[in-house]
């Protein structure tokens, strides 16, 4: 399995369960881990045959525009599901972070994975 990464992917959105979190925008931090076959990419060399990140990026974009999440976990786990449904990733790592919410810790978040890293897992992407 290859792995590909988004790493320190800032956001504003309005995540939280209090009030006032409701109405002010928030940076959060994502990192991803998105697993999935290569092999056909790194044979032809071309784009059709790789993972499109600008696609992801549209589709947590899109979710965070559609829905309003009080909890982290709830939006890691929609964004794992996300990725591993519409673009056939086997297995996801997803990291979701507030930063600066709490006095003298710069981030607080949850990490989650989400399917199998085993080989038999390993399927062709079949939407980008």
């Amino acid at each position: 399995m290859d792995i590909i990464f988004l790493h320190d992917f800032k956001v504003k959105t309005l995540i939280g369960v209090y009030p006032w979190e409701r109405k002010v925008a928030q940076t959060i931090q994502l990192d991803l881990e998105i697993g999935f076959s290569n092999q056909r990419a790194s044979e032809t060399d071309h784009i059709d045959d790789a993972m499109n990140y600008a696609l992801i990026v549209q589709a947590i974009h899109d979710i965070l525009d559609r829905k309003h999440f009080s909890l982290l976990e709830a939006l890691a786990e929609h964004i794992a599901l996300t990725i591993m449904q519409e673009f056939g990733s086997p297995w996801v790592k997803v990291s979701v972070a507030k930063l600066d919410i709490i006095r003298g810790i710069k981030k607080v978040g949850i990490c989650i994975e989400r399917g199998s890293k085993s080989p038999g897992s390993i399927h062709e992407i079949d939407k980008r």
